[in-house]
């Protein structure tokens, strides 16, 4: 059994590490909820599968899976990846699961969050929601390290660090009122403090057109490493998503790290826009309660939703027209890194995409 601790992370020592430091290995869920993926979730299974042999290539691969679709998942993933039972809602685990901290000495420990799947009953994505909220204390308990149970409903996708004390996030996410609506900005920094280590919080305004997350920064912006912030984009003055990405690039471009950098911004031009056809709305099934998929839904894509595993960018193929040219950036904001694409679509029409569906857990001792 993992010690649930009273005290926080940073007052034991303990901070979250950027996505870039070595990881131990990364927690994928497998889909199969029919009102979110279509056609009963083959679809998304296969991208999943082509996802985790993805990082099984270059760290240890572990995919949750519930008891009904365990013997699917074994027949459709390879050996070297580990499958766990573990009862789950949907496929989120960034957003579910737990954000591992260190203390750079080689002990590891997790975060447990509050998880609302995306908004409780105001806004939230579907109902019932309780067996994604108990994922991130069942991983910690599997993987034998502490826990901390943090006073705040948040996402791992809402957040971004560069590991030296500084992250990212935006408004409309943090500061909606169907996460945290007792708290203030600066009570939640400063819970960002005590929980992951963060000394300077930079905040986006919104995230993503049409991001049903309610903004999730790991759809617009993140680190690359510290003082160097990939930015979703659009030349198009007429998309909405023009206005959204002009604001984050200004805010980025005045903003200074915790060290007192300044950002160094590089544009990712954004897929598409991309929309759902009548084709694939037509194989999701109607639950009341849950989030609609119907067809002409501008999807949210985004090339920032990428993952860092140890010695690869696995990044998503979405639009053939970009994708080369994402692969070229990612190629030199990561050198060291092999960069790879899968194509993601079917990720993307159950509403996120490679980074959210990828949870590291950083090396320990």
């Amino acid at each position: 059994m993992s010690a649930t601790f009273t005290s926080t992370p940073v007052a034991d020592g303990f901070c979250m590490p950027a996505e870039w430091t070595p990881h131990a290995g990364t927690w994928m869920i497998w889909p199969e909820r029919p009102d979110n993926w279509r056609l009963g979730g083959k679809p998304a299974q296969a991208v999943f599968a082509a996802v985790a042999s993805a990082i099984a290539e270059t760290e240890a691969m572990t995919v949750c899976v519930s008891p009904a679709q365990f013997q699917n998942a074994r027949r459709v993933l390879p050996p070297n990846i580990r499958l766990v039972e573990i009862s789950n809602n949907d496929s989120w685990i960034r957003d579910c699961g737990p954000t591992f901290v260190t203390d750079g000495k080689g002990a590891v420990r997790g975060v447990d969050w509050t998880f609302n799947a995306w908004g409780g009953i105001e806004g939230g994505l579907y109902f019932p929601w309780d067996q994604d909220e108990l994922v991130a204390q069942k991983v910690i308990e599997m993987e034998r390290v502490g826990r901390y149970k943090a006073p705040l409903v948040l996402e791992g996708g809402s957040i971004h660090v560069d590991g030296e004390g500084t992250l990212l996030t935006t408004e409309e996410c943090l500061l909606n009122p169907n996460r945290n609506p007792s708290l203030k900005k600066e009570e939640i920094e400063h819970l960002l403090g005590d929980y992951l280590g963060i000394r300077h919080t930079i905040w986006l305004d919104r995230g993503v057109y049409n991001d049903e997350t309610s903004g999730h920064i790991d759809n617009i912006a993140c680190f690359a490493k510290p003082g160097v912030v990939l930015l979703t984009w659009t030349d198009d003055t007429s998309d909405p998503q023009y206005e959204i990405s002009k604001d984050a690039f200004d805010r980025l471009s005045k903003a200074k790290d915790a060290k007192g950098r300044s950002l160094e911004v590089v544009k990712l031009h954004q897929p598409g826009p991309l929309f759902q056809t009548a084709e694939e709305a037509q194989g999701v099934d109607h639950v009341e309660g849950s989030q609609p998929r119907e067809a002409g839904l501008r999807l949210a894509a985004s090339y920032v939703n990428f993952y860092i595993a140890n010695g690869a960018i696995i990044y998503p193929l979405l639009d053939q027209k970009y994708d080369a040219n994402a692969a070229e950036i990612l190629a030199k904001a990561f050198p060291d890194r092999k960069v790879k694409g899968v194509a993601a679509r079917e990720i993307l029409l159950g509403g996120g995409n490679i980074h959210c569906i990828t949870q590291q857990q950083p090396l320990g001792r």
